[in-house]
């Protein structure tokens, strides 16, 4: 039981030590280690409708975070806006096997209608990093999991 208890205590204490280093506004988001290829990229991820809404609004720094994972449940075709977005991003999408399907890059729109930035198929996860950081991912380029990440 003692043993027990010092586990708990000891999950708390990291979980709490965890949370310390979210950036401003994205507070009760996960964070998990991905892989593009043989890159890693340690990232925030949006798995509930919520936070998917949510995603990078308002934050004008990641801190430590590469970007953020947008993960769905099942594949999807629906287009990403910049509203109230405040610093230019790069999205690559990828199918639910890990494939490219595409790369664009996003401006922060300060007036509506904001425009809609579609990819050219459908995409399971979806993965936006400041402007620039994933020009390595190109067509042939894998998203992997650090971690199996079988919660998602």
């Amino acid at each position: 039981m003692l043993f027990r208890s010092l586990l708990v205590l000891i999950a708390v204490l990291v979980v709490g030590a965890c949370g310390t280093n979210e950036p401003a506004g994205l507070e009760g988001f996960d964070t998990s280690t991905i892989t593009i290829d043989e890159r890693e990229l340690y990232v925030a991820v949006a798995q509930t409708p919520v936070q998917r809404s949510q995603g990078l609004m308002g934050v004008t720094d990641l801190g430590g975070l590469d970007g953020m994972l947008f993960v769905f449940q099942a594949e999807s075709n629906g287009g990403f806006w910049m509203k109230d977005t405040l610093i230019p991003l790069d999205i690559a999408f990828f199918d639910s096997d890990g494939g490219f399907v595409d790369l664009l890059t996003m401006e922060p729109c300060t007036a509506d209608p904001c425009p809609s930035y579609r990819p050219s198929g459908a995409y399971r996860y979806a993965l936006e990093a400041p402007e620039g950081n994933l020009a390595f991912v190109v067509p042939g380029t894998r998203l992997g999991f650090a971690v199996d990440e079988t919660r998602w």
